[in-house]
């Protein structure tokens, strides 16, 4: 073939048709099934995307002119299983095999001005369907049987520039659906795309419309934007649009006014670079920390949005954030909440953020092995994580100063390991346990058991094991003073 026409745009088009020659014998049967009945099916959006890009799909969607009851006796008939969880948006969902399908009927949907709920509305043509779909690279399908492409927004030229347009104009779809505009901050993340001027700024201009969207639906956008491959992208789209301001303000407020006398780094582009490093230290899916990982990124997000709270400028003219760790572990806590992360992981990264600082100072004054047994005591089973969110935190162009701190702590882990071949510290415990508490000191369960398994707690960490002996004697010990302080 002449070098003239072998275009990004006829490659594109070869994968397409590479891919829908691979389609799998039970989707091809599915397009013949609905055809007998006299319905229409199409194979949409993501899927037909991601095999233009040479991505495989996970899951197939297509969409049809049949009404749900219709989609689902053919589905039953087609598959081992059906669900029907979204059939009052059109979608029922069916498995044959390790084929997983999804299948919606043409429609519209806006929301209300008044309502966080989009109202659907069901439609007769592909043609339509398409039209009203986010993006214009989300707007093709593939009809089934004959696997004909329809593109009528001209989705293929945008995915092959790696443009974000909308069918429409970009206010019409993000009056529609706002959510779209958390969608394009994570197709930036995802893919790399870049919106297009008009879709950043009707962004700008429709931020506000985001607070009729539930905040469940927000959280799950941001998730898998922060799981892309180019999070920094879509975070920046966030915030130059100002979107983040009510998605999470408290990454906006990280662009602290320019400081024109270079006193601190800018702890935006800071904490963005921060990311980025932690995503380069992620392990394989072997290691301790495989990524994409959700908590690491979270906490290299929020690890110092306590430093606009707590930024002060000293006499001397330098700038101090004291405490911020401890402040960001609560603003991190509360914007996870209000984004409805659940209880676990709001814990875990709140708990990051808290740590992230622990290390500082092991360079300069040494730390004993009373200090190293609580540093991995304190960040238990997130120790993995600690160790890539420390060492990502390193943004120094000062290059002697870098390897020091990298050195300082390929020494502290070097200690961990040391002191891990000899004590169990992933799950430091009293060298006594409650029975055995209870019996040298002739008490009952109560109080005084509890603070004396506090008591023996701290001791192990401070000097490590004890022959049970030794620990006995130092529980009386303990035992005689604090009955004489009663």
């Amino acid at each position: 073939m002449p070098a003239s026409t072998d275009t990004p745009y006829a490659q594109a088009r070869r994968r397409l048709a590479g891919a829908l020659v691979r389609l799998d014998p039970a989707v091809r049967e599915l397009g013949d099934l609905f055809a007998a009945e006299g319905f229409e099916l199409a194979l949409v959006g993501g899927p037909v995307r991601d095999a233009v890009l040479g991505r495989q799909a996970l899951d197939l969607d297509f969409t049809t002119d049949a009404r749900p009851d219709d989609t689902e006796s053919i589905l039953r008939r087609w598959g081992r299983s059906a669900w029907t969880i979204g059939k009052e948006f059109g979608t029922i969902g069916a498995r044959r095999g390790d084929v997983v399908v999804e299948i919606t009927t043409y429609r519209s949907e806006r929301y209300d001005p008044s309502s966080r709920k989009p109202e659907v509305v069901f439609g007769d043509t592909l043609d339509g369907d398409l039209r009203r779909r986010d993006f214009t690279v989300n707007a093709m399908a593939v009809q089934l049987p004959s696997l004909t492409f329809a593109d009528p927004c001209g989705g293929l030229a945008d995915l092959v520039t790696g443009t974000l347009r909308t069918p429409g104009t970009a206010q019409e779809s993000f009056t529609d659906d706002p959510l779209r505009m958390m969608r394009a901050a994570r197709f930036a993340s995802q893919l790399g795309f870049v919106p297009g001027p008009e879709v950043v700024a009707a962004m700008r201009e429709l931020a506000g419309r985001l607070e009729i969207v539930a905040a469940e639906r927000i959280r799950v956008e941001l998730e898998k934007l922060l799981l892309g491959r180019h999070p920094r992208a879509g975070l920046e789209l966030l915030v130059g649009t100002g979107i983040a301001d009510l998605v999470i303000p408290e990454l906006s407020a990280l662009r602290l006014e320019v400081d024109e006398h270079h006193r601190h780094k800018d702890v935006y582009q800071h904490t963005l670079t921060v990311l980025e490093q932690a995503i380069d230290l992620e392990d394989g899916p072997e290691g301790p920390v495989p990524g994409p990982d959700l908590l690491l990124r979270l906490a290299s997000l929020l690890h110092d949005i306590g430093k606009p709270g707590t930024r002060r400028f000293e006499d001397g003219g330098g700038v101090s954030f004291h405490h911020h760790e401890v402040v960001g572990a609560k603003l991190t806590a509360r914007r996870m909440k209000a984004l409805r992360f659940d209880k676990e992981t709001t814990k875990q990264v709140s708990r990051l953020v808290e740590l992230h600082l622990r290390f500082h100072g092991y360079g300069e004054a040494g730390w004993t092995d009373s200090a190293v047994r609580r540093y991995v005591t304190d960040a238990g089973p997130l120790l993995p994580r600690l160790h890539k969110l420390t060492r990502a935190d390193c943004t120094t162009r000062n290059r002697r100063k870098a390897t020091r701190l990298a050195a300082a702590y390929d020494d502290l882990e070097r200690r961990i390991a040391q002191l891990r071949s000899q004590e169990e510290l992933a799950a430091v415990r009293p060298d006594l346990d409650g029975n055995s508490i209870m019996k040298i000191l002739g008490i009952a369960p109560g109080r005084d058991v509890g603070r004396a398994w506090s008591f023996l707690k701290e001791l192990r960490l401070e000097r490590g094991p004890l022959p049970p002996e030794e620990a006995e004697r130092e529980l009386l010990t303990w035992w005689e003073k604090a009955r004489d302080q009663a």
